[in-house]
């Protein structure tokens, strides 16, 4: 099979996914998004580095590069045309698409009648003014999230209207969630890594303020997910149309769990160190068996 590993970043992860595929007799071909081009006039006009002579079989996603609105709209492009073009890509465009986007992520969980604290975007200063107005307060506050970020960064806990940033500042999106206290006044959450539609391993995520994320901070614990916890974490996976994801939950306050959020390239360097499952291998099996389901072998017929 003729594979493309494409990761801009993250050496820890990038090795790990290039040891997998290794492992299982496959040398990726390590590219960027960003090094594709499209030239017509001649050939497959999609020219991915290190695939001279055509396109890939499949390519394994870690990482998007970086860089303006233009360049991701082009880079997501470039995926779904690979896609067209029959090439398995994991995850799929469609589910980055999905889960990159948070109020695209709401929006998805919500029509698929799962749990999710109370979540509000808007557009506009006013609306969101009057929606903290009406509905936080000392000690209850709303957290906005920046529409497109990851691993915690530029999360803030809003109580007054006043304390909204500028449009200019949140790029005109206000995406806003209803804060989840525990009653033990833990900080505390969950990740669960969904791979194929189910889980395969869990942990606890504990920190020393409201932001458990490991990347900031947040330290990993082993945990037994719970069945509620579990089926939970497949549904969501699978509203956003995922082929492997990290699911991050918070509790409910009465014996459940709400869906904080999806995300379609997860981190898992802190989950790795408190489960004994190889999850870069269980990606890539999983990933290489959706490569060779979509390339079925030709039969030779037999000759009398």
């Amino acid at each position: 099979m003729r594979i493309g590993l494409a990761a801009d970043n993250g050496n820890w992860h990038k090795a790990r996914l290039r040891g997998a595929l290794e492992s299982f007799g496959i040398e990726p071909v390590l590219f960027s998004l960003a090094d594709v081009a499209i030239v017509t006039g001649g050939g497959e006009p999609l020219r991915v580095p290190g695939f001279e002579d055509g396109l890939p079989d499949g390519v394994l996603m870690r990482t998007i590069a970086g860089g303006t609105f233009e360049a991701t709209t082009m880079r997501l492009g470039v995926l779904h045309a690979l896609v067209s073009a029959g090439v398995t890509v994991w995850n799929s465009p469609t589910a980055i698409e999905r889960s990159v986007d948070k109020a695209a992520t709401s929006l998805a969980v919500a029509r698929a009648g799962l749990p999710t604290p109370d979540t509000f975007v808007f557009s506009k200063r006013e609306a969101a003014a009057e929606l903290i107005a009406r509905e936080a307060g000392p000690g209850r506050p709303i957290v906005l999230k920046p529409l497109f970020g990851s691993q915690g960064e530029g999360l803030m806990l809003i109580e007054r209207p006043e304390e909204l940033p500028p449009e200019d500042d949140v790029n005109r999106v206000y995406y806003l969630q209803r804060y989840v206290p525990r009653r033990d006044g833990l900080w505390r959450d969950y990740r669960v890594f969904v791979c194929e539609g189910r889980p395969i391993a869990g942990m606890i995520r504990e920190g020393d303020g409201w932001i458990t994320n490991v990347h900031r901070g947040g330290r990993p614990f082993a945990w037994n997910v719970p069945a509620k916890a579990a089926e939970l974490a497949e549904a969501a996976a699978a509203s956003i149309a995922v082929d492997y994801t990290g699911v991050d939950l918070v509790e409910d306050g009465e014996g459940g769990f709400l869906v904080l959020e999806v995300n379609s390239m997860p981190a898992w360097s802190g989950l790795q160190q408190v489960t004994e499952v190889d999850i870069a291998a269980s990606v890539v099996r999983g990933f290489l068996g959706a490569v060779r389901a979509a390339r079925p072998p030709r039969l030779v017929a037999s000759q009398a």
